[in-house]
């Protein structure tokens, strides 16, 4: 009877191992997961307003106080990114971490950038 004990025991602390090597420990997403293709900067934009666009590259710089903007670089292109009205912010994202952000275009003023509905890191 004790020797079924420990086999019993061993068993549960293989399989609970197992599930903690297994443990989530991979990406991050904040909003909608981006589900397509990242395509180059200077491919995304080209799409237009109404069409979702998928980037990759390199956050930055970001809103110091609220988190609700970040500087996407791919390439040696920069285009900023604008996180308020997808429902999170990145203020837990490390600078220089390579993300994916999808997002529609719109105009800030003279300038077009990405309002994100999803990002991963």
């Amino acid at each position: 009877m004790n020797r079924l004990l420990t086999m019993h025991w061993a068993l549960i602390c293989f399989l609970g191992a197992s599930l903690v090597g297994c443990s989530p420990g991979g990406p991050v997403v904040l909003g909608v997961a981006p589900t397509e293709a990242p395509l180059p900067l200077a491919d995304a934009q080209r799409f237009s307003e109404d069409q979702l666009v998928t980037l990759s590259g390199s956050l930055v710089e970001k809103c110091p106080e609220a988190g609700c903007w970040f500087l996407l670089k791919d390439e040696g292109r920069t285009v900023k990114v604008d996180t308020k009205t997808a429902g999170f912010v990145v203020v837990d994202v490390p600078l220089n971490r390579q993300v994916t952000v999808v997002g529609r275009w719109v105009k800030d003023g003279n300038q077009r950038i990405l309002a994100a509905s999803g990002l991963r890191y």
